[in-house]
């Protein structure tokens, strides 16, 4: 049966209409599945952001329900104290013994107190403050300096050296991490391996006590004594921090812990202090700042530079400790650098140490402490391959990649011992990928 030539040019454009539908199908498949991975990886970087941040918020929530127990603590001990004035007979008698400024006359003329005249006796002494720890690297002020709260302007700091110069280590880019990391995620841009830190668990509020202790008539005439009574101690210490200046953020952590201590003899700091306008209250809390930062910094940094990798660990468990103290050491640092402009402008202004803060100072000590990390992380790693003895080697390899150029990033480089333990990953890597 011959077909008419109408029937073969419908036929033939059926055709051809149908093979461009096709084709413009295929296109907008394609189209599509360029915007579904583009939308993954979008959703991938912002669920890892929000991780951070929900981190971030638990961390700082759990912070500020210590601090919440640690006063309501503090103002229940307290209150017991007011509610057995007997008891406080000891401490009576270790003011006393600091009671230097009474005159002599006076302690040897009045007889001994009996128990029951102490609580009326500890009326009339006043705190004697214990004598501010001199500064290591700062000339101690002269009485007459303190006395007229007159402080010579410090000499400007030096200005910091162009390139780092933190420890003995030479640290240098290393290109072949970036490039490696590529060449695995482009193979495999669906390769995942998220090992998610251990939460920090929430300290549950305990019930506030502060609104009953501020309604007994014991506690607030207290607050009223230390007022009155305490005003020459707290003048005291009005004019130590005020004439505070400091070189070495050390001498800021000695003079901090001894203004807590001196603080601490008061009923209640903060009730007692607001009674007195002149207090440098953004001073104090500038000093304490300064000094609560770096004990926490320099602790993370010791704990992150005398890590061991237990050979005997399971791989799992010692790849995700090195993971999480990194965690921990990007999030410090990375925080630090957020404020560090305004914090530097802050210090320098009330003579607080600022040159820690700096990459030549702990901030840079802390980012090449992460090269330990990175190296035990690889060897770990490179070990395990060259046994054959894990299952999904790729995914090892890339896992290994990740983190080789995490820390690169963020250490500015590499030094030596770890550019060495990169190559040895690489040196399989690229043996596996040939195969």
């Amino acid at each position: 049966m011959r077909l008419q030539p109408s029937s073969v040019i419908i036929l033939m454009k059926a055709e051809r209409e149908s093979k461009m539908r096709k084709e413009e199908d295929e296109s907008l498949i394609i189209y599509l599945k360029k915007e579904v991975e583009a939308a993954l990886l979008r959703t991938d970087s912002l669920e890892k952001e929000n991780r951070e941040l929900q981190q971030e918020v638990v961390r700082l929530k759990a912070q500020i329900s210590s601090l919440k127990a640690h006063d309501n603590e503090r103002k229940s001990m307290l209150w017991k104290k007011l509610q057995n004035p007997i008891d406080s007979s000891k401490t009576d008698v270790f003011l006393q013994k600091q009671s230097d400024f009474v005159k002599v006359s006076e302690e040897h003329s009045s007889p001994r107190p009996s128990i029951q005249e102490l609580p009326s006796r500890k009326e009339k002494l006043a705190k004697v403050p214990n004598p501010p720890p001199r500064p290591t690297s700062v000339a101690p002020s002269s009485p007459k300096e303190v006395n007229s709260n007159k402080l010579s302007p410090a000499p400007p700091p030096p200005p910091p050296p162009p390139k780092m110069s933190v420890g003995s280590k030479t640290v240098r880019r290393v290109p072949e991490v970036a490039e490696f990391y590529r060449l695995l995620t482009r193979r495999d841009a669906h390769m995942e391996n998220r090992i998610n830190s251990a939460a920090i668990p929430v300290v549950a509020f305990t019930p506030s006590m502060i609104g009953e202790i501020e309604n007994r008539s014991t506690y607030l005439s207290a607050i009223k004594s230390d007022v009155e009574k305490q005003k020459e101690f707290i003048n005291f210490l009005i004019k130590e921090v005020e004439s505070a200046a400091f070189k070495e953020i050390s001498d800021v952590k000695a003079f901090v812990k001894w203004l807590d201590d001196e603080l601490s003899s008061l009923v209640d700091e903060r009730a007692v202090l607001k009674h007195f306008p002149q207090w440098p209250e953004r001073k104090s809390d500038a000093l304490r700042e300064a000094a609560f930062n770096y004990r926490d910094l320099i602790n993370l940094e010791s704990e992150v530079s005398s890590f061991q990798d237990n050979k005997k660990e399971p791989l799992i468990q010692a790849l995700g400790r090195m993971q999480a103290l990194q965690d921990r050491l990007e999030r410090s640092v990375n925080n630090t650098e957020r404020t560090r402009e305004s914090m530097i402008k802050r210090y320098r202004d009330l003579q607080i140490p600022w040159e820690w803060l700096l990459n030549t100072g702990l901030i840079g000590q802390m980012k090449l402490s992460s090269l330990r990390l990175a190296k035990d992380y690889l060897k770990r790693i490179t070990k395990e391959l060259q046994l054959n003895e894990c299952s999904g080697e790729e995914n090892l390899l890339l896992q290994g990649a990740r983190f080789a150029y995490r820390v690169h990033q963020f250490a500015g480089g590499f030094d030596a011992e770890t550019t060495h333990a990169f190559q040895e990953l690489k040196k399989i890597g690229m043996g596996s990928l040939k195969q």
